[in-house]
């Protein structure tokens, strides 16, 4: 700061001091804590609160233009595509598979034979559960979430292995870079991979008030997962390699999005050296709002009035949202096509390829540049026979891998880990004495007092004596 600017450098002049500032520019970006330097003397009357003297902050709601970590994993370009560690995912969607993919995004290299068979024995070895597992699923209400059930299994998994707690064995093993400490971050790794699909074929089969399934051998990772979701008693049960060979590309189209919303979520908690199996369970999230949209809409004729109601700001077009068209979606859109095959077409379908052809040639949303994209993926779940709340588990089973993959990136970054502390603009009120309770007035007003809430599962009569009490 202060030197003279050099060829890949930002140059800014503070209009409030006169002073210039040369910061460095590298791999096309600043660094937001060089604006730390830049200060200026607080004016008269300005809120102390607003940090004058102690530099410079830079405000970005929803990290919009934000970089916070160093990647060699995904790269997401709308227009041209994404790219695993340099290879376009068409090309893995048509000649790997989900675990080769995931080697691949965890150790940035696709494996050799022998390395995917380690790698492959590994995840599978590790797709048994404890026990005790089983009480935890039977403990929840018959009619829970799926998502729900699986957010509290992957943070229950933490309790089983003490050598993957950092609080337990010190704030730096998964941070030293030693032989000993990465080989215990890949053990949870393949430990979080392989129970991924039992966890939640138990969340399934929890709901259908079924025993549970223990992963069989000599199955593939989404040939085993279908098998413990569906087997009952019939012999050499074997699921249709048509849907098998379709959840694995599907599994494999979304292993991995860059740094997303649960992604970020799953790092930021990283940071703080929690274990892992506490960062995957802060990821777990999505929803299935497209599919139900279109559920919403129902037949084809009802499409153009719906659209109508969106421009009119009346209905929320979910999964339009898009800059550019997503180009895994052509992928899908084969995928789809080889599984109605199987399981007959959705009738749901024909909604969504008009919706899709409306939205393209409507100048609504040409104007505003957004991209729709027909959820094949929902559409085929629902021709699987998934019901519509499993969609979100089906989208964290494959992520998990692109949440693990990041993860051990960051412990093994160079400098250490650093916690994500985002900074704050604090606006409210200033410096302000107590005061009493029974000398103060009354602040209402909508989001300045606690909303009255309406209790339910209470009797006539308690409601009553309640009622009697506070009068």
């Amino acid at each position: 700061m202060g030197a003279p600017a050099t060829t890949d450098s930002l140059t800014v002049r503070d209009e409030r001091t006169g002073k210039t500032y040369s910061i460095p520019i590298v791999n096309n970006s600043i660094s937001a804590t060089a604006f730390k330097a830049i200060k200026a003397p607080k004016k008269s009357g300005e809120r102390e609160e607003n940090e004058t003297e102690r530099g410079l902050r830079v405000s970005d709601k929803g990290f919009l233009n934000t970089a916070v970590i160093t990647s060699e994993i995904t790269y997401i370009d709308g227009e041209a595509g994404v790219l695993c560690s340099g290879y376009p995912i068409e090309q893995l969607a048509t000649q790997s598979n989900f675990l080769e993919t995931a080697y691949l995004l965890i150790y940035g290299a696709l494996p050799s034979s022998s390395q995917f068979a380690s790698f492959e024995y590994e995840v599978t070895r590790h797709s048994i559960l404890h026990v005790d597992t089983e009480s935890l699923f039977r403990a929840f209400r018959y009619d829970a979430h799926p998502m729900a059930m699986m957010t509290s299994a992957f943070a229950a998994l933490g309790s089983y292995y003490s050598e993957a707690n950092p609080s337990l064995q010190g704030q730096t093993l998964y941070t030293k870079g030693d032989p000993q400490s990465i080989a215990n971050m890949d053990k949870q790794i393949f430990r979080l991979i392989g129970k991924a699909t039992t966890l939640a074929a138990m969340a399934y089969r929890v709901r259908q008030g079924r025993p549970f399934v223990q992963p069989p051998t000599g199955m593939g990772y989404t040939e085993s997962f279908l098998y413990q979701m569906d087997h009952l008693t019939e012999e050499n049960y074997k699921p249709s390699p048509v849907l098998a060979k379709a959840l694995d590309i599907l599994f494999l189209l979304h292993a991995d999005h860059e740094l997303n919303a649960s992604c970020t979520t799953v790092l930021q908690t990283g940071s703080s050296l929690v274990d892992p199996y506490s960062a995957i369970a802060t990821g777990c999230g999505a929803n299935e709002a497209v599919i139900r949209m279109l559920i919403s809409i129902g037949s084809p004729e009802n499409v153009p009035a719906f659209v109508e109601a969106v421009k009119r700001r009346e209905k929320v077009l979910s999964g339009f949202g898009h800059r550019h068209s997503d180009p895994r979606s052509f992928i899908v859109r084969q995928i789809a096509d080889e599984v109605f095959k199987v399981t007959g077409k959705d009738e749901l379908l024909e909604t969504a390829m008009l919706l899709h052809k409306i939205a393209m040639n409507d100048e609504y949303f040409i104007k505003r540049k957004l991209a729709p994209n027909v959820d094949f993926c929902g559409l085929i779940y629902r021709a699987m026979g998934f019901p519509l709340d499993f969609f979100p588990v089906l989208f964290a089973v494959p992520r998990v891998v692109g949440w693990l993959a990041h993860w051990r990136q960051m412990m093994l970054q160079s400098g250490g880990v650093k916690i994500w502390r985002p900074r704050q603009i604090y606006v409210g009120s200033g410096k302000r004495d107590y005061v009493p309770i029974n000398s103060r007035e009354s602040v209402a007003g909508f989001k300045k007092e606690p909303s009255s809430i309406a209790h339910t599962g209470q009797s006539k009569r308690a409601q009553l004596a309640e009622h009697r009490c506070k009068l």
